[in-house]
């Protein structure tokens, strides 16, 4: 039994970038399938744009990564008050597809070299809590750190076209 459950941990995933359409709501969907066929087979999605065959460990590290980041850009702008609508199922498509590419993109890249990898993540989870410009600004950073620190802050840095939510007060009086 133990030598199954190591031939399925170490077995390859796909980890996919899609979109996607469930009860006529479109959205993004990250994620990971054991099979390519999984993928084309799926009724709510639409369109693969990133498709990449890796080990099980290692796509579940990278997803968490990108799911990080799309969380932390997600909280950012919900906390600015724009418009972003909340699909029952994966990400808004008021996000935009290259954005998400490139999240995806750099996160599978990174993970080449566990060193950069270890960094980045740990910039990550810093992103979580505070932007990481003050950090870049302030010199605190050096190096390469520094330099990892911009380009993740880069993956953070958009603005939507949507209006911001204008918060009205009640009348004082009726």
């Amino acid at each position: 039994m133990k030598k199954r459950f190591e031939i399925l941990e170490n077995s390859s995933q796909y980890l996919f970038l899609a979109s996607g359409l469930k009860d006529g709501e479109g959205f993004w969907i990250v994620g990971v399938k054991n099979c390519d066929e999984n993928i084309l087979e799926d009724k709510n999605l639409l369109d693969c744009h990133r498709k990449e065959l890796i080990g099980n460990e290692s796509a579940k590290e990278i997803l968490f990564a990108i799911n990080l980041n799309i969380n932390n850009l997600l909280n950012e702008l919900i906390n600015k008050n724009y418009l972003i609508k909340k699909p029952s199922m994966g990400v808004s498509f008021d996000i935009p597809l290259d954005l998400l590419e490139s999240i995806f993109d750099f996160w599978l890249d990174i993970y080449k070299n566990r060193e950069t990898w270890e960094t980045c993540i740990g910039l990550l989870k810093v992103r979580k809590r505070i932007s990481l410009s003050n950090l870049i600004e302030s010199n605190s950073l050096k190096g390469d750190s520094k330099k990892w620190a911009i380009k993740i802050e880069t993956l953070h840095n958009y603005i939507p076209n949507s209006l911001k939510v204008e918060e009205q007060n009640d009348p004082m009086w009726k």
